[in-house]
């Protein structure tokens, strides 16, 4: 079964696993699978003035809708994309005084686009809204209180001249929203700023060690040429060879934890339990949980207590985190580190995670060459971990890469940013913000290091010209999130 733009994927029952899709045809490392724009989609409440409305990217300056003064988008021709499903909001935000919750917002937007489509297959759509898992019967105490306040809170928004629908059916809506939310990033895939429903990307299944990825696109409203206008959309990625009939995946949580703990979050967030090979096999969690091996090798007992100690560590880093105390973050990072080297091994993850922070708030603090020692490291692990074309494994090698680069080591810098536009080329596509400007590094790298391979005394020389007159580029404010996850949960 095929719909419009949808021809190369089909749909299955999978034993054990409802339903799931499948290629109908080969692809290689890159391939975009398809793309599909949003059912419908909202900017997180905390972010609605500095998002555009339409395509979810970051602006400086955004224009205001003059009827609501809620929306903003970054242009007329945002704003014009955006008018058909704002136009009921709009009135009801103006009638209700006040915008209400994003999970109100988008339950709106689905039900308008019901209200004015129907409810059956949407054009390009594999399954309808109705037929999607909703879960709410799996829902615990706490998540059937939020549900009812949700309901409520939902029913004084909508407007009385709109169409009606009943309990059971608007608490459907609610339970596909809490399990197929999918997370919108900004134009560099860096913070997530919202969450859509696309209905074919909630087919694919889940496996820890999938073989696709899924990349948000912001699309391109600014192209002057009505020809190269693209619409906001997701992509479904290959990560690797499919072959015709192979069932396409991808992973809902981030790789790097122990199956049982991957299998705990995907239970607690999308009430599955997870029997791909990977948790079943308990692959890597020997690498995840490694000790230093040879002559000092340390006893079950201290590597225990090292574990719980770096555990404390990362709460007492997240609070100091949250409050901008980078120094002490530093400070923390470099004491854990001390009591994990002799005993953790070089894969263990709470050695790696210990080390990500301290590369990432160290390069804000620009001490680059104690930021470089630790991505090194950390990238190390990561490559015996990761997936090869892991999307987070490319973001990680590009943030080291940069890093090496900013702290003078131009060979190695060049060669990671290298290693990263490989991965990202695949995870990403050519045409992402991201993989632009990794190309605009890694031209420029280049350049550095052929200039580097034939005067190494005039290269640091012109570097310290440079430095002196420009200040280096800075590193963006270290995050308190990690990247953002696939699919979006209600906290």
């Amino acid at each position: 079964m095929t719909r419009g733009g949808m021809e190369s994927v089909e749909l299955f029952t999978s034993e054990g696993k409802g339903r799931g899709l499948k290629a109908r045809k080969e692809f290689l490392p890159g391939d975009v699978i398809f793309a599909e724009p949003a059912y419908a989609a909202v900017v997180f409440d905390s972010l609605t003035h500095v998002i555009c409305h339409t395509c979810f990217k970051r602006q400086e300056r955004l224009h205001r809708c003059g009827q609501c003064k809620f929306a903003y988008y970054c242009d007329r021709t945002c704003q014009r994309a955006a008018w058909l499903n704002h136009k009921n909001e709009c009135s009801a935000i103006k009638k209700h005084g006040k915008a209400p919750s994003e999970n109100i917002r988008l339950a709106a937007r689905i039900m308008w686009k019901i209200e004015r489509e129907g409810s059956g297959l949407a054009e390009g759509c594999l399954v309808s809204i109705d037929d999607l898992q909703n879960h709410v019967d799996s829902f615990d105490e706490e998540e059937k209180k939020e549900l009812r306040a949700d309901v409520e809170s939902f029913l004084e928004f909508w407007p009385p001249q709109s169409q009606q629908f009943g309990m059971q059916y608007i608490s459907h809506i609610f339970g596909v929203i809490n399990c197929n939310g999918f997370t919108l990033s900004d134009q560099r895939g860096l913070q997530a700023v919202g969450v859509g429903i696309f209905p074919n990307l909630c087919q694919a299944n889940h496996d820890c060690w999938p073989n696709c990825t899924v990349i948000f696109n912001n699309g391109n409203h600014e192209a002057v040429r009505s020809m190269f206008h693209t619409q906001m959309r997701i992509e479904l990625r290959a990560l690797g060879k499919i072959s015709p009939g192979d069932e396409l995946t991808v992973s809902y949580v981030d790789f790097l934890n122990v199956s049982e703990e991957r299998r705990k979050q995907l239970k607690k967030q999308y009430y599955f339990d997870c029997t791909c090979e990977h948790c079943k096999k308990q692959i890597k969690d020997d690498l995840m949980l490694a000790a230093k091996e040879g002559e000092s090798k340390p006893s079950a007992e201290t590597v225990k207590e090292v574990v719980q100690f770096s555990k404390d560590t990362l709460e007492k880093i997240n609070k100091a985190r949250m409050e901008g105390l980078y120094h002490e973050v530093v400070k923390l990072c470099r004491e854990c580190l001390k009591k994990q080297e002799p005993v953790l091994g070089d894969t263990n993850i709470y050695l790696l995670r210990i080390l990500s922070i301290a590369s990432e708030v160290l390069s804000y603090l620009q001490m680059f060459e104690e930021a470089a020692d630790y991505a090194k490291r950390m990238v190390d692990g990561y490559l015996k971990i990761y997936h090869p074309n892991n999307a987070q494994l490319g973001m990680a090698v590009m943030r080291a890469g940069v890093t090496h680069w900013h702290a003078g080591l131009i060979e190695a810098g060049h060669g990671l940013i290298c290693k990263a536009y490989a991965i990202l080329l695949i995870t990403h596509g050519p045409s992402h913000p991201i993989t632009k400007d990794l190309e605009v590094m890694r031209v420029q790298t280049e350049m550095e290091l052929r200039m580097f391979q034939q005067n190494e005394f005039m290269y640091y020389k012109m570097r310290e010209a440079a430095l002196k007159n420009q200040k280096i580029q800075v590193m963006p404010e270290p995050s308190n999130e990690t990247s953002p996850s696939l699919f979006h949960k209600k906290e």
